[in-house]
């Protein structure tokens, strides 16, 4: 498993998380009274709510891309290793119906 995803993922996240910290510390220096300054931080949190949840529900879609395609590698492998199993079966069976020449003994 590659860990592409989960790299992309951090850095998206840090990402959002460097710009919410940097708007908050630029609202919080500037010039303006505690009301426009409690408004602008609280329509900057809801719009990194948004964002937040949108990488979320990108980051769960993946994970369960992934998800589905372990469970069929999976089911692919025991399919094979079924396979192989009944066919050594068959065989076997087969050296055990055979009759026994002299040369065997």
């Amino acid at each position: 498993m590659d860990n592409k995803g989960s790299s992309a993922i951090e850095i998206t996240l840090s990402f959002l998380l460097g710009t919410a910290t940097g708007f908050i510390l630029g609202v919080l220096f500037a010039p303006a009274s505690g009301e426009e300054t409690r408004k602008k931080i609280q329509e900057q949190a809801a719009k990194s709510g948004e964002k937040i949840k949108e990488s979320y529900g990108h980051v769960s879609k993946e994970a369960e891309k992934g998800i589905n395609i372990v469970k069929e590698k999976t089911s692919e492998g025991i399919g094979a290793i079924r396979d192989f199993v009944e066919k050594k079966k068959e065989e076997l069976s087969k050296k055990k119906q055979e009759p026994i020449t002299k040369e065997e003994k």
